[in-house]
């Protein structure tokens, strides 16, 4: 099985020598190039696996791997020099899963993110997120963030957002959000339907989030 791995490794002599090796056994790679955004990077390319440099430009990598903990359990691996004791521990106890020492040894590299895939993906599948100007929602754990910012959504909200999110740009007419909360054909009260949407937009501006949900009348919602 193919995987799709984040490589966040400012050497770019290795970043490049990773990624040819990962990709000759099927992997696909991406490298972040800026370092300044490595959570649009994640986000928009929604790895299975992270490879996490400590020493990096702007924010190091504990810094990083705090900030992907806070919306995702994928697997990190920290890579680096600083391989002391103090250093793994602190990696470990950031959020990481695993640690691999400079230089990398390329059958070590593959061995380690071969085990970790499989004990993460042959137990459950992956769980990808949503995003969408800087709103993010959790598909695992029906939660959506907002910059540093978190909020628990009830199952009807969390089905209502990933039903805009996925149709983003496109007006959702009330009886297609209707049909998608409540499969069991019981009848339901249209006003229960708009009950559920305030509530949504009550919690997104608690977590700083405005005007995200367009209503348009007669029609149904938007989110461009």
């Amino acid at each position: 099985m193919a995987y799709h791995i984040l490589i966040v490794e400012d050497d770019c002599a290795l970043a490049q020598a990773m990624e040819l090796h990962l990709t000759s056994w099927g992997n696909t790679v991406t490298l972040v190039t800026d370092f300044s955004r490595v959570m649009d990077e994640f986000v928009k390319s929604d790895p299975d696996l992270v490879l996490l440099d400590i020493m990096l430009p702007f924010y190091n990598g504990y810094h990083w791997c705090g900030e992907i903990r806070k919306i995702s359990d994928v697997p990190i691996v920290f890579i680096s020099s600083a391989a002391d004791n103090m250093n793994i521990v602190m990696a470990i106890e950031k959020g990481g899963d695993d640690f691999i020492a400079k230089p990398v040894e390329p059958m070590v590299l593959h061995a380690k993110i071969s085990a970790m895939l499989r004990r993460t993906y042959d137990l459950a599948g992956h769980v990808p997120v949503i995003e969408h100007r800087g709103v993010i929602l959790n598909l695992n754990d029906e939660k959506v963030s907002f910059e540093n910012r978190r909020q628990t959504l009830t199952r009807n909200e969390f089905r209502i957002l990933r039903i805009l999110m996925e149709n983003k740009g496109r007006v959702v007419g009330r009886e297609e959000l209707m049909n998608g909360l409540w499969q069991d054909d019981c009848y339901v009260e249209e006003n229960t339907l708009t009950v559920n949407v305030n509530r949504l937009r009550k919690k997104l501006e608690e977590i700083g989030v405005q005007d995200l949900i367009a209503t348009k009348v007669g029609s149904g919602y938007i989110i461009e």
